[in-house]
């Protein structure tokens, strides 16, 4: 990317219609870290048959809290799905952390799920396995080819909005009715 370039950090990536990857069809990305060599984020709609729980056991850790042993874990992407990442209201000293925003954290350190298990973590979190990456260029040159619409992000849609509607959602709060848009639509 050249000077005055945009960084597309905390936005959602809503994958068009016409997007027809099984691994991203109809998927809204929170986009955690992008720059000049690339970009990260995390699917938030994709979930997978497991619960937190699940997680604690394989890890040792001790969970006292009901509602975390049964939250749900997400499919992040493609790219290492051994790796567990919390994205998080930004509240808390942790070992792995990358401040997004002012409110909102991506974390990977042990630490915070030992802090979840015991209620003792942040109250709003998403847990997911694996991320999806972009190398240099990659995302700009597919948001050109209309694989994907970009949206402020909103914490309602990361943390409270029912899964299954997170997709329209995301397009939704900025008046876009997602089930209407073609191939020709969006960036131009």
């Amino acid at each position: 990317m050249t000077n005055g370039a945009t960084y597309l950090n905390n936005q959602f990536l809503i994958a068009m219609p016409n997007l027809t990857d099984p691994g991203f069809s109809h998927t809204v990305t929170y986009l955690c870290q992008h720059n000049d060599e690339g970009a990260l984020g995390i699917v938030i709609n994709r979930l997978i048959d497991m619960k937190l729980g699940e997680i604690f056991t394989q890890m040792d850790i001790k969970a006292s809290s009901q509602s975390a042993i049964d939250a749900p874990v997400f499919s992040g992407g493609p790219v290492q799905q051994e790796r567990g990442f919390v994205i998080h209201e930004a509240m808390g000293e942790w070992d792995s952390s990358l401040l997004i925003s002012d409110i909102i954290a991506l974390t990977t350190s042990r630490d915070i799920l030992e802090a979840i298990a015991a209620g003792e973590g942040p109250q709003n979190y998403l847990v997911a396995l694996g991320y999806a990456g972009w190398g240099e260029g990659q995302l700009e040159r597919e948001i050109i080819s209309n694989a994907w619409l970009n949206t402020p992000s909103g914490n309602d849609i990361l943390f409270t909005t029912p899964v299954s509607q997170r997709w329209y959602a995301a397009a939704n709060q900025i008046g876009i009715d997602i089930n209407k848009l073609t191939a020709p639509a969006g960036h131009g």
